[in-house]
């Protein structure tokens, strides 16, 4: 996504590159925490199409404001693409429970 963002013109010192987090709550969550520290009145996320939904909802979560960035072109086929909605409609609520009930943790 880095290097999709750099050739589309965005300077690589706006990026916030995150190689520790394992899921996309751990993401957001470390997102959520840099915005704040640096006063960010907005994050831009930039992921898939099917992704970007629950991104979105859990910064909303995290009390930040954000919008949808550049995304890649369609990736994968009719049959992946159906995978990773059906999997988007599982992790959506059980992410969203998870950041409501875990906020403070997740934000310190």
């Amino acid at each position: 996504m880095a290097d999709q963002l750099s050739r589309r013109g965005v300077a690589s010192a706006r990026l916030l590159m995150d190689e520790a987090s394992l899921d996309t709550l751990q993401n957001v969550a470390a997102a959520a925490r840099a915005a704040r520290a640096e006063g960010a009145p907005l994050v831009v996320a930039c992921s898939d199409a099917y992704h970007l939904p629950r991104i979105r909802l859990l910064l909303t979560v995290l009390g930040v404001r954000s919008r949808a960035g550049p995304q890649p072109g369609s990736r994968g086929d009719a049959g992946h693409r159906v995978a990773m909605a059906l999997r988007e409609a599982v992790a959506i609520p059980y992410d969203l429970v998870l950041a409501a009930m875990h906020r403070r943790r997740l934000l310190s």
